[in-house]
């Protein structure tokens, strides 16, 4: 899978690279009335692409971080029903153990 990463992203930086070099003159960019930057296309697209990638790994992050929550509270979930379960197991162990001394031992039982 590494091997596909980075080749779509040795084809994306190849296409950005030659993108680059066929498109040296300005663009303008209007960020709010009034206020207007002047940069080359390539150097706008490459700002783009930046902004681009920190969201995208924000998002990522973000999803990561409501992943572990979920499976946190999973956990918790199943840490609570495995602790209903051992005291159910005591309990029925308990039981057994006071039932045995009233029960017959095998070899009597058996001589009948």
């Amino acid at each position: 899978m590494r091997q596909v990463n980075f080749a779509i992203i040795f084809i994306f930086c190849l296409a950005f690279a030659l993108f680059s070099i066929e498109n040296t003159e300005l663009g303008t960019i209007h960020l709010i009335p009034g206020m207007e930057v002047q940069a080359p296309i390539s150097i706008e697209l490459l700002i783009a692409l930046g902004l681009g990638g920190v969201l995208a790994w924000l998002f990522s992050v973000w999803t990561h971080l409501e992943r572990l929550l979920w499976s946190g509270q999973k956990v918790r979930q199943k840490n609570a029903r495995i602790q209903e379960l051992e005291s159910k197991v005591e309990n029925y162990q308990a039981q057994i153990q006071s039932l045995q001394p009233s029960l017959p031992p095998a070899s009597e039982a058996s001589a009948t």
